[in-house]
């Protein structure tokens, strides 16, 4: 399947990795691209792993003040002109924390606590400057549905990590593993960014051969797929690149505009 002619109508963007590197701002000619898509009409959807709360800043910098953004891997769909979630899809923690802790007796784990912060048993390597944090113990962070569970392991392998988690089956979680380090992100069986699209889509009433999805990692697997075209950025995880209808530049080549350019300038 490919784009059917014209200028895609949906357009699903990746963030860290992707419209910028994580810790940096958009560049002026990402941002000048997706200004140009949103003045020509297409949806642009910002489609991420990260909360809503840290979202919110990425699409104030891009200038989106209306339309869809969908978070925590498509498990949160907001509203951007209000700011707020209009679904979530939740799931209940305890069973994953409890499996994963008899794999990983050392990890340390994060929920969402959707436009609030996060409840987490120990300090990893994620971004919660943004929010309300607090440090609980497992029973805690087990009791409150969440629309997402992250798990560190400190001192292990991603390689090992990978190769324990073949027995890891909870019948309502799916998880995905991060491209660099230790670590997983578990959702409600099912949900992805894929699978919020196609729903999103519907809702727009967007034709299926007039979609365009850019990203870089693992979590973007499902969008690919997804996307009547695909778009891997440069230096992505061979298997990403290997679901993409193309590759373009990295983001310090500015990868995004180099594909919206071609409909939007």
């Amino acid at each position: 399947m490919g784009l059917a002619g014209g200028a895609p109508k949906l357009i699903a963007l990746d963030v860290d990795g992707t419209l910028l590197a994580t810790g940096v701002g958009i560049s002026a000619r990402v941002g000048a691209a997706v200004a140009a898509a949103v003045a020509a009409g297409a949806h642009v959807v910002v489609t991420t792993g990260r909360t809503v709360l840290t979202t919110r800043p990425v699409l104030s910098e891009l200038g989106l003040a209306e339309g869809h953004a969908l978070c925590s891997n498509g498990a949160v769909h907001i509203d951007v002109a209000r700011g707020e979630p209009v679904a979530v899809q939740s799931f209940d923690p305890g069973p994953a924390v409890l499996a994963l802790r008899a794999l990983f007796p050392a990890m340390i784990f994060a929920a969402e606590q959707v436009g609030v912060g996060t409840w987490a048993t120990g300090h990893g390597p994620g971004e919660f400057s943004i929010g309300d944090f607090q440090l609980v113990d497992h029973r805690t962070l087990s009791s409150v549905p969440t629309p997402r569970l992250n798990g560190w392991w400190p001192d292990g392998s991603p390689d090992e990590m990978l190769r324990l988690l073949e027995t890891f089956d909870v019948p309502e979680a799916s998880w995905v593993h991060g491209e660099y380090g230790p670590w997983l992100t578990v959702s409600r069986r099912g949900v992805s960014k894929g699978w919020a699209l196609e729903k999103l889509r519907l809702l727009l009433g967007v034709e299926a051969d007039a979609t365009l999805a850019i990203g870089d990692g693992f979590n973007d697997r499902e969008m690919l797929r997804w996307a009547a075209h695909s778009v891997a950025m440069g230096g992505s995880p061979h298997e990403v690149i290997a679901l993409a209808d193309e590759v373009t530049g990295d983001v310090s080549e500015d990868g995004v505009a180099t594909v919206l350019e071609r409909w939007f300038v």
